[in-house]
């Protein structure tokens, strides 16, 4: 698959995910199988603002290659600023445009799944971003729409198109669904038949690798984008990895050998923040992931969720009956789901689909979604 000049295979690329795809479960994932493997969301504004705590969620292992970040905004001017930015500075390699985020604090300000709503303003933001990235593909990422009788998939694609972007991912869902129901994978043929010109990539609902073979054999796709799947799961991109070049193998770690890459991943958080009570507590949120299936007593499992230090964690880890086989069955989803009441947008934004003005305090100063 080629994005812009740059070829990647397999074609698989791990979705930004807020608190998740940060350097050291990259750097985990990428080590399993090639691909696209991209940052946290980034805010335009913090990003041209010089936010340390943005500049920091930038940061990529020296093993990262090539390097992708994921921004959002509403306002074309600070997008464009931002792309410059990535491309004079020589931040990343690849820049991709957030469309899909669904949550509230997102959406009310008019960003992420809300903005294609807005036809004139997406354009406005594409073609900043496409002439200020000089030779940095720029692609994009959506939803099929606000809900059922707002969807936007098909013209944002033709826009897409039209202002130079390399490649589309769609998430096969409304910001309505959240990651509720099941994703609509006809969605994504019908927008790969309506944007033949460029690669599209198809999200959702992805658990195992032989999910992302059929997404593409129905879809038509050029390739897939993963999120929820991978959590307490680097192991999906080898076996993606080996899916698509015709093999058959997929990884089944024991418990032990899924203990040894939950210390990594822990300390390498703690590398990455400096600061290992702060970092230990950020890994709780895997343990649940990683551990998903096993059998593990309810006592461990709050130790292990709760620890404060490595030390700790290690002790915990330490106590798994590392024999364990894989479980069966886990091919399943994981992470947050369900369907919203309703999507949060700024007042009267459904009222003029081509308006093309930024709404009042778009841009955020806080990344990561």
């Amino acid at each position: 698959m080629k994005i812009g000049a740059m070829g990647v295979w397999p074609p698989v690329v791990l979705a930004p995910m807020a608190g998740i795809t940060n350097a050291p479960f990259r750097v985990l994932c990428r080590e399993q199988g090639g691909g696209l493997f991209v940052c946290e969301m980034i805010t335009t504004r913090a990003l041209v603002e010089r936010n340390p705590k943005t500049l920091r969620m930038i940061r990529f292992a020296e093993s990262e290659s090539p390097r992708s970040i994921q921004l959002y905004g509403v306002d074309p001017d600070t997008v464009g600023r931002a792309a410059r930015m990535i491309a004079e500075e020589d931040l990343a390699d690849h820049i991709d445009l957030n469309f899909g985020c669904p949550v509230p604090k997102v959406t009310r300000r008019g960003g992420g799944s809300a903005l294609p709503y807005k036809r004139h303003l997406l354009r406005r933001i594409l073609r900043a971003a496409v002439a200020n990235a000089g030779s940095l593909p720029v692609t994009m990422k959506m939803r099929k729409g606000i809900d059922d009788d707002h969807l936007t998939y098909l013209d944002a694609g033709r826009i897409a198109v039209e202002e130079g972007v390399a490649a589309i991912a769609l998430h096969a869902r409304t910001a309505k669904q959240h990651y509720g129901g099941v994703a609509d994978w006809s969605a994504i043929a019908r927008l790969k038949e309506a944007v033949p010109e460029i690669p599209v990539l198809g999200n959702g609902d992805i658990w195992c690798a032989d999910d992302a073979l059929r997404m593409v054999a129905e879809t038509g796709c050029d390739g897939v984008v993963v999120g929820r799947g991978c959590l307490g799961r680097p192991w999906l991109f080898r076996d993606l990895a080996n899916a698509f070049d015709g093999g058959a193998e997929r990884a089944r770690p024991t418990l032990g050998e899924v203990a040894a890459m939950m210390a990594r991943h822990a300390e390498g958080l703690v590398e990455c923040f400096d600061l290992e009570r702060y970092a230990v507590a950020d890994f709780r949120k895997h343990v649940g992931w990683y551990l998903k299936g096993f059998t593990v007593g309810g006592e461990l499992r709050r130790e292990l969720a709760s620890a404060e230090s490595l030390d700790q964690l290690r002790e915990g880890l330490a106590r798994l009956d590392h024999d364990q086989p894989w479980p069966p069955n886990t091919d399943t989803p994981r992470g947050k789901s369900g369907e919203r009441g309703k999507v949060h947008l700024p007042d009267g934004w459904l009222d003029d689909p081509w308006d093309g003005a930024v709404p009042d305090d778009a841009e955020s100063d806080t990344s990561g979604g």
